[in-house]
């Protein structure tokens, strides 16, 4: 059996990045007409481009550009194409990819690599709490990595907790995957209905699409909010669609995993060059093995740092340290920078708040309005005789809980439950919008 090479030196996990990378230039050079032309544009000789170092000599791929040149990035002929699936863009319609068998495969061995990370083997059964539909990369990919992993998968869906009980109850899975603030909603489902969740099946818990730790790797808020109650493993991932790949934290928890024969990861800064190991900048990919839509430089957005010392589980690929939110959502708020993730942790952490939204635009002073909207937990406020007697006081605990975790606080108003809930699952879209920017500059 070929070694992982995760565990091999530093030195040969870049060596053998530098070779798949010109691989992947060549592949580019004769398959894609959108990197054809950009090399064509800016005289990009990829015969110099040797080392990932290298790679500051091109420019970037953004989501815009997706979008505008869509069926350019394509390197196969449309027969060649198995599955399509769709991810948001920059303007309104949704960017579509491609993939080919090729894909599929790379897919699930991703996956199953990142659910070995987990610390998931055959044998396993995992509940999946995410949708396989509606053109989604996550739910399908999830599956067919736990079916190359050889472990049982459950496929329930998102929502619906009284589903997943009865799941849980009927099949007695020991791993769940979901959005992580879905968990908090699964507790008090099963303290309502008399289900001692504590004694259930399930000893661990995969989070996907939001973080479960801060950047020093302690669990958050939410993190917190669900072991305090539920003594379960909680591991955190990061994915997207255009990096086709996870990455999965290790039972160590100190970094989500990347690995290195599927993905070149550079972190930049505000300067558009690399920033020093362990500091926070923008993620930008090149995809290692994609034969569909393989990407290069693509600017995800997404804030975090890179870790490259050695793991206490032997690997030696770097890591990524837990997002500290998107580029384009970052706030300057009475003087503070924060990003929503962090509003988020404070609101999904707060009891007696049912569901939320954030809005931020543009104020007459030039800098950002935040307003947070939340719908109440009317049973949780009516036992306490605070709220009940002076319900202003909801507002100033919320504004507390804020400042004493992002040190600002926004405006705050309380809104019908229902009002918010059409609000976080409009029909169109796949995952809860929570974050609604309004600003005419980003």
């Amino acid at each position: 059996m070929m070694q992982d090479i995760e565990y091999s030196s530093p030195e040969e996990i870049r060596q053998f990045q530098d070779t798949r990378l010109r691989e992947a230039l060549a592949y580019l050079n004769t398959s894609s007409r959108y990197y054809r032309r950009l090399f064509e544009r800016y005289n990009v000789n990829i015969g110099n481009i040797r080392h990932v170092e290298d790679l500051v000599s091109i420019p970037f791929t953004e989501k815009k550009d997706l979008q505008l040149f869509n069926e350019d990035f394509l390197c196969v002929p449309q027969h060649k194409v198995i599955d399509y699936i769709t991810t948001s863009g920059t303007m309104s319609d949704p960017v579509t990819f491609c993939c080919t068998e090729k894909d599929l495969q790379r897919l699930a061995y991703n996956e199953r690599k990142s659910f070995e990370c987990a610390g998931l083997r055959p044998g396993n059964i995992l509940q999946l709490m995410v949708t396989l539909d509606k053109r989604f990369m996550a739910g399908m990919a999830y599956f067919l990595g736990l079916r190359e992993l050889g472990a049982s998968v459950v496929r329930v869906g998102n929502g619906i907790p009284e589903l997943q009980w009865d799941t849980i109850s009927r099949i007695k899975p020991d791993s769940i995957m979901c959005v992580p603030s879905f968990i908090p909603r699964l507790m008090q489902y099963a303290e309502e209905h008399g289900i001692d969740y504590r004694k259930s099946s399930v000893r661990k818990i995969i989070g996907i699409g939001e973080s479960l730790r801060n950047q020093d790797f302690s669990l958050n808020l939410l993190g917190n909010q669900i072991k305090s109650k539920w003594d379960v493993e909680l591991y955190a991932t990061y994915s997207s669609t255009e990096m086709s790949a996870t990455f999965s934290e290790c039972e160590y928890g100190v970094g989500g995993h990347v690995h290195p024969e599927l993905i070149i990861v550079e972190i930049i800064g505000d300067d558009n060059l690399p920033v020093p190991d362990g500091e926070v900048g923008e993620v930008v990919v090149t995809t290692l093995g994609v034969e569909g839509m393989p990407l290069l430089r693509f600017r995800t957005g997404d804030i975090c740092a890179k870790i490259v010392d050695k793991c206490p589980c032997g690997r030696n690929s770097y890591r990524l340290t837990p997002l500290v939110g998107r580029k384009n959502n970052m706030i300057k708020l009475k003087g503070t920078t924060l990003y929503p993730p962090a509003m988020m942790d404070v609101l999904n952490n707060t009891p007696f708040v049912s569901n939320y939204v954030i809005y931020v635009k543009d104020s007459k002073q030039g800098t950002d309005e935040v307003v947070v909207k939340i719908g109440l937990d009317e049973e949780y406020v009516s036992q306490n005789a605070r709220f009940r007697e002076h319900p202003e006081e909801i507002i100033n605990e919320m504004k507390n809980r804020f400042r004493a975790h992002v040190r600002v606080a926004p405006e705050v108003s309380v809104a019908p439950v229902e009002e918010i809930r059409a609000i976080n699952f409009p029909q169109s879209a796949r995952k809860p919008v929570k974050f609604v920017d309004l600003r005419q500059k980003h």
